[in-house]
């Protein structure tokens, strides 16, 4: 069963409870603007780490290409850009977030502005009432001085006659203390039921604004852990990845890509100095005369033989194009 706080703790000579409930209600206003605002200054830390954590992947990504440290700088310019990524995801929440606490502080208006026309009676109770208190404490006075006079009158012996006329004045102040009493009870009466339900209503308002707050509180920490959650797993992949390279993966991997050759050098022997190979180097080739087969000197020529040992006629003269010099043939038997 719910209990009645608002209803039992807020009574009071000086009728302030209403004043209280009321100012409260509207203080929840001020909790809900504080709130979307301390979760703009978060966004906009989240959303600073990002940027951060975005500029030190490319400090990694700038890192020496040289040595066989290398391969490292890509596992932490990957571990940066997810870690930018998950706190500008958070920082994206966090917008969200500020929209729905600006659209409760919207409803939140219309509540209360609703509500203080609702209570417009209790208001007016309340204000009824600390007149009739004022009233009624003025009427109590009066009744009570003039009580005190008529007995100092009799206690001093004054005259029948102003005893008379003192009793009177008690009688009209009684008479008039009394007409207050009755409507001061009357208008208290009003005010007690009416603030009763006021109150009621200031409490049913009230847990209603803690709840959507609270859930507003919730959603705000599970993004937080949400976030929390996607940063731990990037550092243990980090971590896997740092595992995973082993150094002599690394090795290897520098000795593949920067590699300059597997080819040894072949053992030189002692080499002797050869003067024909000079002579053959240092020989021109020379393009061979145009010669018309078979008549050439070469092909003309037969063997050189001796003659005074084979008794055969020696060989015909030739020119230089290989062509015999016949003497016996005249101009004559050219033309013919």
């Amino acid at each position: 069963m719910k209990m009645a706080y608002f209803k039992n703790n807020f009574w009071g000579e000086k009728n302030a409870g209403f004043d209280a409930l009321y100012h409260n209600m509207k203080h929840g206003q001020i909790c809900t603007k504080e709130l979307a605002e301390f979760v703009r200054e978060r966004a906009a830390i989240e959303e600073t780490y990002s940027k951060a954590m975005s500029k030190l992947a490319k400090t990694a990504a700038n890192g020496s290409p040289l040595g066989t440290f290398a391969p490292m700088w890509d596992v932490f310019r990957v571990s940066s850009d997810k870690l930018a990524l998950c706190h500008m995801e958070l920082t994206r929440k966090m917008n969200d977030l500020i929209r729905d606490i600006n659209k409760y502080g919207d409803e939140q208006i219309k509540v209360h502005r609703k509500t203080k026309e609702e209570l417009v009676g209790t208001l007016e109770a309340v204000q009824a009432l600390q007149t009739q208190s004022g009233h009624l404490q003025k009427s109590r006075e009066s009744y009570h001085t003039k009580c005190v006079e008529l007995e100092r009158l009799r206690k001093e012996g004054a005259p029948q006659k102003e005893l008379e006329k003192m009793e009177v004045k008690v009688k009209k102040a009684g008479e008039s203390f009394g007409t207050c009493i009755e409507k001061y009870n009357r208008v208290g009466g009003d005010f007690e039921q009416k603030m009763s339900d006021s109150a009621q209503k200031f409490q049913d308002i009230e847990e209603a604004h803690l709840r959507q707050m609270k859930q507003l509180i919730k959603a705000y920490s599970h993004s937080i852990e949400d976030t929390h959650v996607q940063v731990g797993q990037v550092h243990e992949e980090f971590k896997q990845n740092v595992e995973n390279i082993g150094i002599d993966n690394l090795i290897q991997r520098f000795a593949e890509q920067k590699g300059t050759g597997k080819d040894r050098p072949a053992p030189v022997g002692f080499e002797e100095y050869t003067s024909s190979l000079v002579t053959e180097g240092g020989k021109r080739s020379r393009s061979k005369a145009f010669r018309i087969p078979g008549l050439s000197k070469k092909d003309k020529e037969p063997e050189f033989m001796d003659p005074a040992v084979t008794g055969a006629p020696r060989s015909p003269e030739v020119d230089e194009e290989g062509f015999v010099i016949r003497t016996d043939v005249t101009e004559n038997d050219i033309l013919d």
